[in-house]
């Protein structure tokens, strides 16, 4: 990840998920409630480069930690497919299945 930009040991803007330049004021508005695959990456793109930290993530989007760390594996593992609802059922159930098998 490429930073263009600091104040204070934090950037000020940071490429993207999708190259876009990502400002806090470019971030999905607080409050949001519709969560886009694209929208995720953005957040865990911010947090992870410092833009936002965490604790203002959470408070900002109303997440639990839980919700941002699956964000996190997510995007991790899967880039921002991996953030799509249905990426995110299909990982889940395939996991099930092999607890199952190991059980």
């Amino acid at each position: 990840m490429v930073m263009l930009g600091y104040t204070n040991s934090r950037p000020v803007r940071i490429v993207g998920p999708n190259r876009e330049i990502l400002t806090l004021e470019t971030l999905p508005p607080p409050h949001t409630t519709r969560w886009v695959a694209s929208r995720k990456a953005q957040v865990v793109t911010a947090v992870q480069s410092g833009l936002l930290p965490l604790d203002e993530a959470l408070s900002r989007y109303n997440l639990s930690l839980a919700e941002y760390y699956s964000w996190e594996d997510a995007l991790d593992r899967s880039g921002v497919a991996g953030l799509r609802v249905a990426a995110v059922q299909l990982d889940r159930a395939a996991r099930r299945s092999r607890q199952l098998l190991n059980s």
